[in-house]
């Protein structure tokens, strides 16, 4: 059996694998939301080996969490009307919009990183095991707030 039946996933629209795992059961109503949003949601998400998520926002935070498997780097394009492709040299923090920050099982690679809200953003597994994460989003993950480049 796969890890995507093992895990009961379903291809998700910017790539990769997907399962909702968490919905807060409180609603909020953020200024700039068209409507009420919950609290924060949570999903797990796989990128086969071969695999890349395509250049996307949310318009909310989003916070990467490694799960499994190999490393993971995600891509940060900024938060202009489209991705900004070129990446500064040594820029590998999520402090900044564009740039690169890798998690995963390593040393020097943090379990976690945070993507802003409304940054472009795209990911890639660094091995040929794949990645497993959970993204959390808050407020909470909706299709209207979703967009891909």
């Amino acid at each position: 059996m796969s890890l995507v039946e093992t895990l009961g996933l379903q291809a998700h629209p910017e790539g990769g694998w997907f399962a909702e795992t968490w919905r807060a059961p409180v609603e909020v109503s953020p200024a700039g939301y068209p409507g009420p949003r919950a609290a924060a949601t949570a999903i797990t998400f796989l990128l086969q080996a071969g695999e890349e998520s395509r250049w996307h926002r949310v318009r909310s935070d989003e916070l990467w969490l490694w799960q499994g498997l190999g490393p993971l780097r995600l891509r940060l394009g900024g938060s202009g009307p489209a991705p900004q492709l070129t990446v500064p040299a040594n820029r590998r923090t999520t402090k900044e919009l564009v740039g690169e920050l890798e998690i995963g099982p390593a040393p020097d690679h943090p379990l976690q990183g945070l993507v802003p809200a409304g940054v472009w953003q795209a990911a890639v597994p660094l091995t040929d095991a794949g990645a497993l994460v959970a993204c959390v989003v808050a407020p909470g993950f909706a299709y209207e707030d979703f967009e891909l480049a």
